[in-house]
């Protein structure tokens, strides 16, 4: 195996030279630094990792903590994944997808052994016991998502209030009324306040509440057999629904799917839109969905820029930054059926008699919404952050 001194002998320079340009150390010219690259390629030299961070107290690489002990990393979680790899690379750096909980002991035993500059976390929780040690710890870190108060934070993350509230209206626009949404059912108690989950609830009842609508919540396993159970529920509890808001990737080709088997036709009978998800997910249905686009790369490399800035000292203003998630029309969604409306001072729960049919419910008679929450989620009525806008004083970014 060739050595430094090998190195060194064929570039005609010194072993510190060559230690320097290896480790990162010094400067060192452009003429000499190919000489003694073409050197190491010749001689077929491999770089010590270990050496050169122990030389620069840096390693060059940031830790991306994922919690997939508690969370499956779907197919929108991984476009976040590439971008930050991308990012990461484009700058110099290696970017190390960590698998682990989202326990902050089990984060910190990685982060204190030295095995990377910074952390990028993702799956962010209301209340985040990792964003907790972080911060104590002074570790240099940058969110994808946001805690219940990420005022002293850096961040990048969706804007979820603008995200319900673009797709209330245009499925209102196509004449909904009844809208309910799907979500999640998140059953590990480590995922307890994920917050996508709870701000897109807060969101949709409180946009709801504006427009004059009741809410109805259904939550489901993400799968497609939760899908399918959730699409039971719903006819169950609210037969007249005539559109669907949906968060939850696998959840929504049940949900069609359910639908489709219990005589409900997609979408001359009810209009689906996935939401934070991405096109592939919904072209892997048929009819194909109609989304709101979570801009996962666009996310995972801010992310990255966000946590490189602070380990390289260029940080002037903590990076706070939201994206819009915009929608993509495609096959699930249209309007709602003129018979199917509901009519002005109709009672929610009720439809016109031309509707009644399959599934639908007797004249003068009520069901009950889907409001059954958790106690870790928002109460109707309730936003977050105090206010239903998800801005939090932040500065909306918008990529070129």
């Amino acid at each position: 195996m060739a050595t430094m001194r090998d190195v060194a002998l064929r570039a005609g320079v010194s072993i510190a030279t060559v230690s320097f340009l290896v480790n990162g150390t010094k400067r060192v010219s452009p003429e000499t630094s190919a000489r003694i690259t073409a050197a190491m390629e010749d001689l077929g030299y491999r770089r010590n990792m270990v050496a050169r961070a122990l030389a620069s107290r840096q390693t060059r690489i940031i830790a991306l903590l994922f919690p997939a002990l508690q969370h499956r990393l779907g197919g929108t979680a991984l476009s976040f994944v590439n971008g930050a790899a991308h990012a990461a690379h484009e700058h110099g750096y290696n970017l190390v997808l960590w698998p682990v909980s989202n326990d902050a002991d089990q984060m910190m035993e990685l982060i204190d052994g030295g095995l990377a500059d910074g952390v990028l976390l993702m799956e962010v929780l209301m209340d985040d016991p990792r964003v907790e040690r972080l911060v104590d710890r002074k570790t240099p870190f940058a969110l994808i998502g946001r805690t219940k108060d990420p005022s002293d934070l850096p961040y990048v993350d969706m804007d979820f209030a603008l995200m319900v509230e673009e797709g209330l209206d245009y499925l209102i626009g196509l004449g909904h009324s009844t809208i309910a949404l799907v979500a999640e059912r998140i059953t590990d108690p480590g995922m307890a306040g994920y917050g996508p989950l709870v701000r897109t609830e807060a969101s949709y009842r409180d946009a709801m509440a504006q427009r004059g609508l009741t809410p109805v919540v259904i939550r489901c396993d993400d799968s497609p057999q939760g899908g399918r159970a959730g699409a039971a529920e719903l006819l169950e509890m609210a037969p007249e629904t005539t559109a669907v808001m949906v968060i939850n990737d696998d959840g929504a080709l049940g949900l069609l799917s359910g639908l489709t088997r219990a005589g409900r036709r997609v979408p001359e009978d009810i209009s689906i839109l996935s939401l934070a998800t991405t096109p592939e997910m919904g072209a892997m249905s048929d009819p194909i969905l109609s989304t709101m686009d979570a801009p996962g790369t666009e996310l995972g490399t801010l992310g990255v820029e966000a946590l490189i800035d602070q380990l390289e000292g260029r940080t002037e203003s903590l990076p706070q930054v939201l994206l819009p998630v915009p929608l993509n029309v495609a096959d699930s969604t249209g309007p709602a059926r003129p018979e199917l409306r509901a009519k002005p001072g109709m009672p929610f729960g009720q439809l016109s008699n031309e509707g009644a049919g399959r599934n639908q419910p007797s004249e003068g008679s009520a069901h009950p919404v889907g409001n059954t929450r958790d106690d870790n989620e928002p109460a109707s009525g309730e936003s977050v952050d105090g206010g239903a806008r998800d801005d939090l004083g932040a500065t909306p970014h918008h990529a070129g």
